[in-house]
């Protein structure tokens, strides 16, 4: 890393692990509780868990809407400060979850959960004050791979506790966690800004990006679309491909595309920083293949070919968008751009919800994947053929 591409002291990658790290720790209960609502709610009185798909997005709903806003403020007032605000907004929210005995309460505190974390966008703005170019962008790889791991991770933990502890109650167990993430993230400096906000229309004009801001935002909506919709009714499908299935294998079958990344993101990010835009064209297209193959595998061979396919894709995917978004990230205020590029990244997850939900009431548990697989194979098309260096800005 050279200095210029790191404004932090010596000790600025272990300040990356760090924040990283804490993102892992704050997202387990943001990520290993949600699977686990058809349990909570009758506790609450939904005895169906009829609210279960609604509560479902409802953090990511309201995230989507205040990202924007916080990562302003961030801008503003120091985005250390920010950092720490989105880690005591999820201890916070997730005390009133774990103590809610009513269902308004609960749906309260998922609300505040939106409105007041918001970390992974919190943890990008940090990032990208003090970090830009290849450093940035091996940053951002390693921040998604936090996520991935505690996606995996996270379920497991809170089934294993079941046990001893309702998943209800584990809110506030778990509250814990984001509390000693902000203890943590305490002690880092508050990253040097590398440019004055003021400055910032003159630094894009002056280095136009490989992609338009405008293109990133799609990019990041359609990704996050294609992928995240066939996470809902992934076990449906496989039950209705394999009858009998045990829900450990299920559980695997979903964890292998995570996996993926988790293994091989530092390599392709060494491979692909240099030609983002092949490698994210390459990442639908796997995607697009992925998908469609999970509408016809009939085995359990099969159904790991193509989980593996979709995790080459998801890999590809997520290393390029982070390249991308650190080459965005050059001349403009970092906590802006991230909070905007969360609002889009929860938007498509939203929308892929929706999608999911009536594609596989209308024609079964297949209909998500052909959804998504179409939408990728949409996007590998255009992608290449798209002018993409149109400049944009807000």
């Amino acid at each position: 890393m050279s200095a210029q591409a790191l404004r932090m002291p010596a000790s600025g990658r272990a300040q990356v692990h760090a924040v990283a790290g804490c993102y892992f720790v704050a997202s387990f209960a943001a990520l290993g509780l949600p699977p686990y609502l058809t349990e909570i709610l009758p506790e609450l009185g939904d005895r169906n868990a009829r609210w279960a798909g609604v509560l479902y997005v409802v953090p990511t709903v309201f995230g989507a809407l205040g990202a924007p806003l916080w990562g302003r403020l961030a801008d503003r007032y120091g985005r250390k400060r920010l950092l720490l605000r989105a880690q005591l907004g999820l201890a916070v929210s997730f005390l009133i979850a774990g103590w809610a005995d009513s269902l308004t309460t609960f749906t309260l505190a998922l609300v505040l959960q939106g409105i007041l974390g918001g970390t992974f966008a919190a943890s990008n703005g940090y990032l990208g004050a003090a970090l830009e170019g290849p450093a940035l962008s091996k940053a951002l790889t390693l921040m998604q791979g936090s996520a991935r791991a505690a996606l995996v991770a996270a379920p497991i933990v809170v089934g294993s506790l079941s046990g001893w502890l309702s998943p209800h109650r584990q809110y506030a167990l778990l509250a814990v966690l984001p509390l000693t993430a902000a203890l943590l993230l305490a002690a880092l400096p508050e990253p040097e800004r590398a440019r004055e906000p003021e400055h910032i229309p003159e630094a894009v004009d002056a280095a136009q990006p490989i992609v338009s801001l405008k293109t990133l935002y799609v990019l990041e909506f359609a990704f996050v679309f294609s992928t995240v919709i066939s996470f809902p009714y992934l076990i449906a499908l496989v039950g209705d491909r394999l009858p009998g299935t045990s829900p450990a294998l299920s559980g695997v079958l979903f964890a292998l595309p995570h996996l993926c990344y988790l293994v091989a993101a530092l390599a392709v990010h060494a491979a692909f920083r240099d030609r983002p835009r092949t490698g994210l064209a390459l990442g639908f297209t796997c995607i697009a293949l992925g998908l469609a193959g999970h509408a016809v595998a009939g085995s359990l061979a099969g159904l790991i070919a193509v989980r593996l396919l979709l995790g080459a894709g998801l890999t590809l995917g997520l290393v390029c968008l982070s390249v991308l978004a650190a080459d965005c990230a050059k001349g403009r205020a970092p906590g802006g751009l991230f909070g905007s590029l969360e609002f889009f990244s929860k938007a498509g997850a939203v929308a892929a919800g929706v999608a999911a939900a009536a594609g596989s009431a209308r024609f079964g548990p297949a209909a998500p994947v052909l959804i998504g697989g179409a939408a990728a194979a949409i996007a590998a098309v255009a992608l290449p053929s798209s002018h993409l260096r149109t400049r944009w800005s807000r």
